[in-house]
């Protein structure tokens, strides 16, 4: 039997970058201690109030349909939301409702990209990216935001880029895996390229209640783009709330139309249930929630302050977001063989970030959503292991 090739397209090379994860959990399932600072989740509980929403709501027996698009409540809930943290006007009929920012980015995707279109985007890039546009018949060309840089994007080398297919620019600010905050000059010359070659922007912006240094602009507030802007959103990182698959798009109207006919034929909706919890965690908490801020900056600081002292390391401090970039390229190691060797003899996991792009090699991504006592045990691990690769490089 034959599948479509799509199918290929959307999976990609195959990636070993979750081979430590799977090491940590066979240690944890044979009784051995193991830091999982892998998967972009977090040790905080969702809110109180939303659980209680729920709870409620069920009781209510509200378990039937619902819009494609959403209810019109969580869908001005969302309006109201990024109208107080923009200062746009936004109206209802500009959300849709999706299955998590995923869901959203794929959706914008379908919306925006015919077969053979291009879309550039900066990298290091979400892993999920050239598959979603893949899903759209669409080509990813990547553009470097190198680590000298801060990892912020080069305009000039973004335009360079731009060819007669280029149909959009697809961008996370703050950045996973980076935490680079784009700056209101490097945004402001992005929206320029997009006006003067006629393309769309995507802006994943679900981290963007998490924000150390600088601060957080939406592309869609600067002038002449909210025509041309999808913003994506959701509750995951902010709230706490990865598990529910609550997210959401926001774009011009006529978007908004197609994106909810695509959802029609896709998720016919999100459950009710959920979408009253939802409207309960926006309004109860719209800049997301503040402890969950204060616990990743703390972390930050404590991790690289303990890793600053290593010769071998070097600890690059979010902007934003919960990870957590560790260059390992003075090891002599690849990022691969460090993190496998950390997973094996101390027992703390983390992605080698190679796959995120070519700006990214070399480096560790480390998940700060784990408790203030395991971010202290790995770093102590981690400087054990590179004081002990030091050693063995310095005898050899």
């Amino acid at each position: 039997m034959r599948y479509a090739s799509r199918v290929q397209q959307i999976a990609g090379k195959a990636s070993t970058a979750w081979d430590m994860h799977m090491v940590a959990n066979q240690k944890r399932a044979r009784g051995e201690p193991a830091i999982l600072m892998t998967v972009g989740d977090t040790d905080f509980a969702s809110p109180t109030p939303a659980i209680a929403a729920v709870h409620e709501s069920l009781a209510r027996g509200r378990t039937y349909y619902t819009p494609s698009a959403g209810g019109l409540p969580m869908r001005e809930a969302i309006a109201r939301r990024h109208a107080h943290q923009t200062g746009q006007r936004t109206d209802a009929d500009q959300v849709v409702v999706t299955v998590g920012a995923q869901n959203a980015l794929l959706t914008a995707a379908l919306c925006l990209i015919e077969p053979g279109d291009q879309v550039l985007v900066p990298e290091p890039m979400y892993l999920t990216y050239p598959g979603t546009i893949a899903a759209a018949g669409g080509v990813t060309v990547s553009v470097r935001s190198p680590a000298n840089n801060r990892f912020h994007p080069l305009i000039n080398e973004l335009e360079a880029a731009i060819g007669p297919r280029t149909r959009a620019i697809f961008l996370a600010t703050p950045n996973n895996p980076t935490g680079a905050v784009y700056t209101m000059e490097e945004l402001s010359g992005i929206a320029a390229l997009c006006q003067k070659y006629d393309l769309w922007l995507v802006s994943d912006e679900v981290y963007g209640d998490l924000v150390y240094d600088g601060r957080h602009v939406s592309p869609c507030t600067l002038p002449g783009m909210s025509a041309r802007t999808i913003t994506i959103n959701s509750l995951s990182k902010s709230h706490a709330m990865a598990g529910w698959r609550l997210g959401w798009m926001i774009g011009p109207p006529e978007l908004a139309q197609c994106a909810g006919q695509l959802a029609y034929c896709s998720t016919y909706g999100i459950p009710t249930f959920l979408q009253d919890a939802a409207v309960v965690a926006l309004d109860h908490f719209p800049d997301g929630l503040p402890e969950l801020q204060a616990a990743y900056r703390r972390r930050r600081d404590r991790f690289c302050e303990r890793l600053e002292a290593v010769h071998l390391l070097s600890c690059r401090r979010p902007e934003g977001g919960m990870f957590v970039m560790l260059d390992t390229r003075a090891s002599g190691l690849s990022a691969y063989d460090f993190a496998m060797g950390l997973v094996v003899e101390e027992g703390v996991a983390t992605l080698p970030a190679d796959d995120f792009g070519e700006s990214a090699t070399g480096y560790l991504r480390i998940n700060l959503g784990v408790p203030d006592t395991e971010i202290d045990e790995a770093a102590l691990r981690l400087v054990r292991y590179a004081e002990r690769l030091g050693r063995h490089r310095a005898a050899s």
